[in-house]
């Protein structure tokens, strides 16, 4: 990896930040955007903006040419089996609202649906919802110290009233790779639907759902270098059809009545509405971008980048860090003994450093931790250990200057 190239591919890099150079820290909350990708919107709108699959004239076919070959583009990143099985979304957050909202009519009270302690807002606040309208109980996974799940308990709370299972492939907060392959299989064995919040980890490696086997896998564009407000469920054939509609209105369905309405088949059953045509072409665009990367390429670029960080942090003696797992992405959440992480971010800011402050939308974990939040560090393979060293002479600036 050609590292001044690959910067090159990212305008939004080459630029100060209160006079100093801009260094992007924040990537587990939103990738930076390749030119590729950048243009590939704008030629959208340039040179073929029209909506889809309704037209017979020129501009609508080759829009909807382009955004079916993103959605086989993105079939083949994960290796679904079938086309019909990726549907396309607003983002992780709505893959895991149209789920948890499909499931409406099949949950019933006493039923189960277990999480973790780690996981994000957007993969709780959905399934409290629907236990509020079923009756169902939500269970949570407990947490080591370590920031890795308590997989004895996890074994323990499974039995016949669990309904489905859903976990994040890794924490967005604390970077811990979980355990999903061996949740799947244990899901499996008690006939509970698996759900796997991959927002955090199809940017960074390998995702191949048959492996995994799991009924429903989500993640955001944004995340994947692509643009914002665009993403995708994946779900089994049969386990989509078992869902309940989600949203009611035009492309979702086969004849309309105003006696009755009957359903489009998969994947449009699901994609009511004109959808965001451009960012979806966008995501087609980012994949290309990654894979002409090379995944194992940016793992390894990540580790490195993780491995040298840790190794500059380990000088400072009032350090405090939550995730520590063996089996971890580029993050690095911590917190400056005595000192709130807020205030630690602002400073940063001045001197041009990137970083994200607060719970990182996961409350109940910084409640875990008994701390207001942490300050997060979050990498991706276009950063550099150069950046790293203006971090780690910004935090001493920092620490220096409030304590």
């Amino acid at each position: 990896m050609n590292i001044e190239e690959v910067r090159a591919d990212f305008p939004i890099l080459d630029q100060n930040i209160n006079g100093r150079p801009l260094v992007y820290f924040d990537n587990a909350a939103t990738g930076q955007t390749p030119t590729k990708v950048i243009d590939s919107i704008s030629d959208y709108y340039r040179e073929e903006n029209a909506n889809i699959h309704r037209g017979v004239h020129y501009l609508s076919q080759k829009a909807t040419d382009a955004y079916e070959e993103a959605r086989a583009k993105i079939k083949d990143y994960i290796n679904a089996a079938q086309i019909e099985e990726i549907i396309f979304t607003s983002g992780t957050t709505m893959g895991i609202n149209l789920v948890a909202n499909g499931l409406n009519s099949r949950l019933k009270k006493g039923d189960e649906i277990i999480i973790s302690t780690l996981e994000h807002h957007a993969n709780i606040v959905p399934w409290q919802m629907l236990c509020d309208r079923t009756g169902a109980v939500l269970k949570v996974i407990p947490l080591h110290r370590d920031g890795t799940l308590d997989m004895i308990t996890f074994h323990k709370m499974l039995n016949d009233k669990v309904a489905v299972v859903a976990i994040s492939h890794i924490s967005n907060t604390l970077g811990t790779i979980n355990p999903i392959k061996e949740i799947i299989n244990a899901a499996q064995g008690v006939a509970a639907l698996t759900l796997i919040d991959g927002a955090q980890a199809t940017p960074h490696m390998k995702v191949d759902v048959q492996e995994l086997d799991c009924d429903f896998y989500v993640s955001s564009g944004h995340k994947m270098y692509g643009p914002t407000g665009v993403g995708f469920l994946y779900g089994k054939k049969n386990r989509l059809m078992e869902l309940d509609v989600y949203q009611g209105g035009g492309e979702m369905i086969d004849q309309v009545t105003f006696k009755k309405t009957t359903y489009a088949e998969l994947p449009h059953r699901f994609e009511a509405g004109t959808p965001n045509i451009a960012g979806g072409i966008g995501l087609g665009y980012a994949i290309d971008y990654i894979n002409e990367i090379g995944l194992n390429n940016i793992a390894d670029r990540e580790n490195e980048l993780l491995q040298y960080a840790m190794e500059k942090m380990s000088d400072f003696d009032d350090l405090i860090y939550f995730g520590q797992a063996k089996n971890k992405a580029s993050v690095i959440s911590f917190n400056v003994e005595g000192v709130h992480p807020y205030d630690i971010g602002v400073i940063l800011d001045k001197m041009g450093i990137a970083v994200r402050t607060g719970h990182h939308c996961t409350q109940p974990l910084m409640d875990y931790y008994e701390i207001p939040g942490t300050i997060r560090a979050s990498f991706s393979f276009y950063n550099t250990f150069e950046e790293i060293d203006l971090f780690i002479a910004a935090l001493k600036k920092a620490i220096d200057m409030l304590k």
